[in-house]
């Protein structure tokens, strides 16, 4: 594995040490067990919001351009690791729990960011330095993507009555204290006109095609007269 793996054939003892580095301990072999347990990591493609796994689960893509590594307190902390972590969880509460993306999402996000804690990193530095890196759906950077890219986590995030449920509790203040309402509520406005564009050119497609196909039934009628 491409990973500096920190115990990976290290037998688990009884630690005479403090529960929370027990605890940091504990995370960063079950993250060294899940990337070990990933069968193909792809950095061959573009991928929206960065990462995310094929239709079967056994290969995980990460973005081409984002970078291996970052820099934390002249640390060089491994991206990929806790990246793999998040997609291998999501991907497994999907399709084994049959549980909706955005839930399975924000489940794997708080592993995410457990990991990240358990590894000395300040999880808002990290966040900060991956956010940054995000394309989203419609970017124009996005022109290589897997062909085998499970899109279901793009497909149910822009589910429509949830996104309209979600700018109704912004607009009531029915959010978590400290919540980052304003950048969901710009998020949330971005994907809605977004699918509205893409509603209106799917009509505009199918009028096109019924009108294609109308004529061509006129003109097979008059060949035929």
């Amino acid at each position: 594995m491409p990973f500096d793996l920190r115990h990976p054939t290290a037998p688990h003892e009884k630690l005479k040490l403090p529960e929370w580095y027990i605890s940091n301990l504990m995370m960063d072999r079950a993250l060294d067990a899940i990337c070990r347990r990933v069968k193909k990591i792809d950095r061959k493609h573009d991928v929206p919001y960065l990462a995310g796994y094929s239709l079967d689960g056994n290969t995980i893509y990460i973005d081409r351009h984002m970078p291996r590594t970052f820099k934390y307190k002249r640390r060089i902390i491994n991206i990929d690791r806790f990246l793999l972590l998040h997609e291998a969880v999501e991907k497994a509460l999907i399709d084994q729990l049959g549980l909706h993306y955005l839930h399975a999402h924000q489940i794997a996000t708080r592993a995410e960011e457990a990991a990240v804690r358990a590894a000395g990193i300040d999880w808002r530095e990290y966040d900060r330095f991956v956010q940054k890196k995000v394309k989203c759906i419609g970017d124009e950077r996005l022109r290589k993507i897997p062909n085998d890219l499970d899109t279901k986590p793009y497909r149910d995030e822009h589910d429509k009555d949830l996104l309209r449920r979600m700018l109704d509790c912004l607009e009531k203040h029915q959010v978590p204290h400290g919540f980052r309402r304003q950048q969901l509520k710009d998020t949330v406005s971005e994907l809605r006109q977004y699918f509205r564009k893409r509603h209106k050119l799917s009509v505009h497609s199918q009028v096109v095609k019924k009108s294609a196909g109308r004529t061509k039934r006129r003109e097979s009628n008059s060949a035929q007269h």
